[in-house]
């Protein structure tokens, strides 16, 4: 259970969430894999894997009362050989639905979603303490964000910061401390990587068009700690919004106003062997504006999951200043990964 923490600027405080009052529920249902072969399991503390479902209200007509299903991570921390008092993050990743979304004429005040269905990131850490070796109750901070990454306008995006309260039934009460005597070192030679992305984005809210963009990364990475690898780059990308007169001028058709892009830090959090978290932070040596690159900086957060062998699969969300550029499906291959 969960409730206030819209977080919003005065204008948009003064339309689209004059009145509203968050309320939100969760029910989650996880798997603690207590035994791995996977040192990763080790290293986040035997974490449990699982599915959630979430249904919240704004009590208001405008937003609607949006509903969410989410895989998450949620991995222990601090001192586990505590008896009653336990410590936990989370990370969550999924779809949402049941926006009453952006209408010129039925729902103008809605100035911050213009789709029913958008992509849900959640955050989250807690405490907990166990009042028999079933039950938990807890405490806690989470952050939800919602987006469709520019798909449909307009695209400001829900965020709440909610205080949370929590029950937790545990099967069987008791847990295995992670062994670590066996863990190896991390590897220390370099990743190479490429990378497709496809999405398509929309540049006018009051137009329902929506153009096609691609992405292709290289990039090369290692090793700073198990969980972390750190790199650099290049992305090169493809707007073909840049082949329309009424958007690109005495431009259109040029290869100038289709191609943008430049160096980029790369930065992967690796959750286990096959799932990672991207991320970039990238400097366009060249962008155009009507493309909707309306800054030098471009940044990106992703998840990856490697499907078969060196190949992943994944989504990510490419942004300027905050501001969703589009939502990227992606597919890559690493080379020189064991």
């Amino acid at each position: 259970m969960e409730n206030g923490g819209i977080l919003a600027a005065k204008d948009i405080r003064r339309t689209t969430f004059e009145s509203a009052y968050y309320n939100g529920i969760n029910l989650k249902v996880g798997w603690k894999i207590q035994k791995s072969d996977d040192v990763y399991f080790t290293l986040y503390n035997n974490p449990i894997y699982g599915i959630g479902f979430y249904s919240s209200t704004f009590n208001t007509d405008i937003i609607g009362s949006p509903y969410a299903i989410y895989g998450f991570m949620q991995s222990p921390f601090g001192n586990l050989k505590k008896k009653y008092w336990s410590f936990d993050y989370r990370i969550g990743l999924g779809i949402s639905g049941n926006f009453k979304p952006y209408d010129p004429e039925t729902n103008p005040l809605n100035v911050v979603i213009g789709a029913k269905n958008n992509v849900f990131i959640d955050l989250g850490i807690r405490s907990q303490y166990k009042i028999s070796p079933n039950w938990r109750v807890g405490l806690g901070l989470a952050y939800h964000h919602f987006s469709n990454g520019a798909l449909r306008l307009p695209n400001k995006g829900v965020n709440l910061v909610p205080i949370t309260a929590s029950v937790t039934y545990q099967p069987n009460g008791h847990s295995i401390l992670p062994d670590r005597s066996n863990i190896i070192p991390y590897p220390d030679k370099i990743l190479y990587h490429i990378n497709y992305g496809i999405g398509w984005k929309q540049l006018d809210k009051d137009k329902d068009e929506r153009f096609l963009k691609t992405t292709l990364g290289a990039y090369a990475s290692k090793h700073v700690s198990h969980k972390w690898r750190v790199g650099a780059g290049v992305d090169l990308f493809y707007s073909d919004s840049g082949n329309y007169d009424e958007i690109a001028g005495d431009d259109s058709g040029k290869l100038s106003a289709k191609l943008s892009g430049g160096p980029s830090f790369y930065l992967v959090h690796v959750l286990t062997r096959r799932l990672v978290l991207n991320g970039n932070i990238g400097y366009y040596i060249h962008k155009r504006s009507f493309n909707g690159e309306i800054n030098h900086i471009f940044l990106r957060a992703g998840a990856r999951y490697y499907v078969y062998k060196d190949f992943n699969a994944g989504i990510s969300i490419k942004a300027h200043k905050g501001k969703a550029d589009f939502i990227e499906w992606t597919v890559g291959y690493t080379f020189n990964r064991d």
